[in-house]
């Protein structure tokens, strides 16, 4: 079977910068198992999966516009200390979730001076070019119940 949307894909992955460095790797976990064609999955690498099959190995380059998008200085503030009520403790690279306009959002401490925080809203990868290695596991139709929950079910996904 051949991946397409609302298939139920498995794959392997490990995911380097342009340094060559691992930043995320299924290597000695569970392998990634994703609904094709919901977003679950960035842009970039769905399209680089569609139309392959199990057995199949990928090796993609995704720039920053199908992955996490560009950098956005925009996405940079400084905000009151209070506003991390009932945190003691706040130093640079802690992540916290806010609530936004678009939902919730991953913020990353940057810099901390006295009351100023320093806060960036962008995804850790937002800007970076995203190197993928795939081993494509399994591919097989997601069940009604699945696409009803919009996630998989089983060994690599939503233990029920």
């Amino acid at each position: 079977m051949q991946i397409a949307k609302n298939s139920v894909v498995t794959i392997d992955y490990t995911l380097t910068d342009d340094n060559g460095d691992v930043v995320d790797s299924s290597k000695g976990g569970e392998p990634l198992a994703y609904i094709h064609g919901i977003g679950q999955i960035i842009p970039g690498l769905e399209n680089a999966l569609e139309g392959k099959a199990a057995g199949d190995e990928v090796s993609v380059s995704i720039p920053p516009a199908e992955g996490y998008g560009d950098y956005n200085e925009g996405l940079i503030q400084v905000v009151p200390r209070d506003m991390f009520q009932g945190v003691d403790t706040i130093e640079p690279g802690m992540q916290f979730h806010a609530q936004t306009n678009e939902g919730f959002q991953t913020i990353t401490v940057t810099q901390v001076e006295g009351e100023d925080i320093t806060i960036d809203g962008n995804h850790p990868l937002a800007g970076k070019n995203l190197n993928f290695e795939v081993s494509i596991k399994d591919v097989r139709e997601a069940s009604a119940e699945e696409l009803d929950h919009g996630h998989v079910h089983g060994p690599g996904g939503h233990q029920h």
